[in-house]
């Protein structure tokens, strides 16, 4: 599958795509489209709604910690998850993310995902830990 999120339901909804998956590293992208995107006031373009960031980091976070899963462990669930909104991304663009361990270990892993537009600024900065089920 040249798609892993596909084989996420919610994150196949969404519409995330995973360009790398390492170890050391995921990457992935996502257009910002008006399904995804939250109201706005009068002669405000749409951007993007603050669920789909928070799923998108989080999808990207679960799968580099599934990467790193001991032998012998079947999966991880997210236990914690912050989120610091810097930015709008507006509908029609795609916004990307690199998301990078802080700390892996044997039951849980802590992952730094930071979300940019397409100039290279930043949407979001999200910290989550993922529990080793």
């Amino acid at each position: 599958m040249s798609n892993p999120a596909e084989m996420v339901p919610f994150a196949k909804t969404l519409g995330i795509e995973v360009t790398k998956l390492q170890k050391d590293c995921v990457e992935g992208r996502l257009l910002v489209r008006p399904e995804i995107c939250t109201i706005s006031g009068p002669g405000q373009p749409k951007t993007i709604h603050g669920g789909a960031v928070m799923t998108f980091a989080d999808v990207l976070g679960a799968f580099g910690a599934f990467a790193n899963l001991p032998e012998g462990k079947s999966g991880t669930t997210t236990s914690e998850s912050k989120t610091n909104f810097l930015s709008p991304a507006p509908e029609g663009t795609t916004v990307y993310a690199v998301s990078e361990p802080v700390k892996v270990g044997r039951r849980i892993s802590v992952w730094q995902t930071k979300i940019s537009d397409e100039d290279g600024k930043l949407v979001a900065l999200v910290t989550q830990s993922q529990m080793v089920l």
